[in-house]
């Protein structure tokens, strides 16, 4: 069964590292209060009586109510610069998710309060320098880490830079005005000049030019665009100067629409976030668990002083925080997401896109997405041996050339050079004639020769129709000359794809209403594994169904309109050049160009999100196996005794190994 679309949202303390703009207030505040706390930890350091001893400037130092005024500056470092963490302690405790927050306030506060209570008279040792040095290191730490974590969600803020910040709209009167985009509407004409951004999306109204979609689809090479061709908003023109009728702006634009696909898709929750969530929890308990046992240990059974056993069990708390944990998936798809989209690869439904890396089989409409939806010419047979392929292909593209049926405009495209025609006749429903360089050419069908009893006796005619191929005849002066064959020209990146996806161990089929003849023609050109032919497109979602039946992991690539039960049935529904058209409500991955490479691209893309997913998590789990018996001092006879700045080192270290590992996700071309 497919994934549920309807997928619950991320807690809140998940969604507060996915939100880019959340993450830069919080990197500006942690900055701030950094640098603060690290000037009020300055005389903190100075008045502290073990540091004083350790510089041999004790007394130096000292002077009457030197401890209260010591007391004073911890305090303000406290509440200043832990105050973040004391507020993370009430909410997490609020929504009954215990966390990071939860041990560092734990931590810090534990440490304040048995030092405040040494100030005024409790036998003990204080530790506000460590204390001091810890709430700096950690707003250190986390200042790092939000830098980081902006750093994952870069492409989707590039993608929201590629709008021009105004339009050279053309006037009533002919002049030229330059507008904020926001005034531009819908059929307003806009001139682009050479090299400029276009403004809005919309169709070329005058001018040719070859523009850069790029950052918007992934094909890295500039595209030919002519009158009546689509343009996207954000994309580059080339060399030529054109003119668009607006056709898409603000919330109804291509970029809009992928910026909202993109954000959904990065808020939506990971399966394997459930995983993290369940594991975070339970660090989370272990190392409060921890922190009492290390306390009770070293107090009772190793008879320490309640000083150094506070200061273990804080930095067994604060070094096993499961930051790195909470990171370690909501990073990964944040960077999945914007590199998705950055080549023309939409992600609708994140559940779905993830069980891509499971499929087991891929089933292809054929019309639009293996082939090109168009005739074209793949055999040219010369019946006559005083006439060449090349000669008989002008004469009947120069014939062919003045007719609008698919099967002509094929014949008219396969030959470069046009000759006139003069004469031109269409020949109802057998085909058309007209003089050329002189000769009376006919291009006509089978049913004409049997109607002027002229017999095919080539035996190479025959398999052509067997097939599935159409062939038309072609006469010069009432002599027959030449058959040319024509079907549905297959993509050339078909056949690349499907060898890609066999690589990949993935069953590779295709659905058509054709015959079976040519079916099994253009499953032999590009190797697949099973077609089914002859398909209603009333019957295509039940023909997925049966390959479901198998036991196996099935998605279903189609143009996204036709195909939808079809696209709805499958475990993943794949839409394949839906071009600007980014609202394919049925399908769960969106493929903005018309190339079943990027089929390949989206199964490797979710296979290498699963595997930085999971390696986060090993990083994150594993970090602990080690930390945690460092943390309490088990290699205190050797004489290894980490701080709680140390531990706070460490566990910040690790949230930002894991924020690296997840920028380092690439999509393989």
């Amino acid at each position: 069964m497919k994934p549920d679309t309807d997928q619950p949202k991320a807690p809140e303390s998940k969604q507060a590292h996915i939100g880019h703009g959340h993450h830069a207030h919080m990197a500006m505040d942690f900055r701030k209060r950094f640098w603060i706390s690290l000037v009020l930890t300055l005389p903190v350091l100075a008045l502290s009586p073990m540091l004083q001893m350790l510089v041999g400037l004790r007394e130096a130092f000292r002077f009457q109510g030197d401890i209260y005024v010591l007391f004073s500056f911890s305090s303000a470092v406290f509440w200043y610069g832990g105050w973040p963490f004391l507020k993370g302690l009430f909410k997490e405790l609020k929504s009954r998710q215990p966390g990071m927050m939860t041990l560092v306030a734990v931590a810090i506060a534990t440490a304040y309060l048995y030092s405040s209570a040494v100030v005024f008279g409790l036998t003990g040792k204080m530790f506000f320098w460590e204390l001091a040095t810890l709430v700096d290191i950690m707003l250190l730490g986390h200042w790092i880490e939000m830098k980081s974590v902006m750093g994952a969600s870069k492409a989707l803020e590039e993608l929201a830079k590629l709008m021009p910040s105004d339009a050279h709209k053309l006037m009533p009167d002919g002049s030229v005005k330059d507008v904020p985009l926001g005034e531009l509407v819908v059929d307003d004409k806009v001139l682009i000049k050479p090299g400029e951004k276009i403004p809005a999306d919309g169709i070329i109204f005058e001018g040719e030019s070859s523009v850069n979609e790029a950052m918007l689809t992934g094909e890295s090479t500039p595209v030919t665009k002519e009158i009546g061709g689509k343009v996207i908003g954000g994309s580059i023109n080339g060399e030529g100067s054109l003119t668009i009728e607006v056709k898409g702006t603000g919330k109804d634009s291509f970029l809009s629409q992928v910026i909202d696909l993109v954000k959904q898709a990065q808020e939506s929750k990971s399966k394997t976030q459930n995983l993290a969530d369940t594991a975070a929890l339970w660090l989370t308990l272990i190392a409060l668990g921890g922190g009492a046992f290390t306390l009770l240990v070293w107090l009772v059974f190793m008879g320490k002083d309640f000083a150094f056993a506070i200061e273990r069990a804080v930095t067994v708390m604060v070094i096993t925080c499961p930051h790195a944990l909470g990171l370690a998936v909501p990073l990964v798809v944040a960077v999945s997401t914007a590199l998705a989209a950055s080549n023309g690869l939409l992600i609708r439904n994140r559940g779905a896109f993830e069980s891509a890396r499971k499929l087991q089989a891929i089933i292809f409409d054929k019309t639009g997405t293996l082939t090109e939806g168009r005739f074209g010419v793949t055999d040219t047979l010369v019946l006559s041996q005083d006439i060449d392929e090349d000669t008989l292909r002008k004469y009947a593209a120069a014939v062919d050339a003045n007719s609008e049926h698919p099967i002509a405009r094929g014949i008219a495209a396969a030959s470069e050079q046009k000759l006139p025609v003069e004469n031109f006749k269409s020949i109802p429903g057998k085909g058309a004639e007209g003089r050329v360089d002189g000769k009376e050419v006919k291009v006509v069908s089978p049913g004409y020769l049997q109607e002027q009893n002229i017999d095919v006796t080539d035996e190479r005619v025959e398999p052509l129709q067997a097939q599935g191929k159409t062939v038309v005849f072609v006469l010069v002066d009432g002599q027959l000359k030449g058959a040319i064959a024509l079907a549905d020209i297959v993509r050339p990146e078909a056949k690349q794809a499907i060898k890609a996806l066999k690589a990949l161990n993935i069953r590779c089929m295709m659905l058509t209403g054709d015959n079976k003849a040519t079916a099994k023609w253009v499953s032999d050109q590009i190797g697949l594994d099973e077609y089914f032919a002859e398909v209603l497109p009333q019957d295509k979602a039940a023909k997925v169904k049966e390959v479901q039946s198998r036991g196996v992991l099935v998605a279903m690539t189609g143009d996204g309109v036709n195909d939808a039960p079809a696209l709805a049935q499958a475990d993943v529904g794949i839409a394949i050049g839906a071009g600007s058209d980014v609202a394919v409500e049925t399908a769960d991955v969106i493929l903005v160009r018309s190339n079943p490479l990027d089929v390949v691209a989206i199964v490797q893309l979710s296979r290498a999100t699963y595997s930085k997913m999971i390696q986060n998590l090993v990083w994150a789990t594993g970090y602990n196996v080690v930390a945690i018996p460092l943390a309490a001092g088990f290699l205190y006879a050797w004489g290894v005794l980490l701080t709680p700045a140390l531990g706070a080192v460490l566990m910040s270290a690790s949230t930002v190994i894991v924020a690296i590992n997840a920028r380092l996700l690439r999509l393989k071309k």
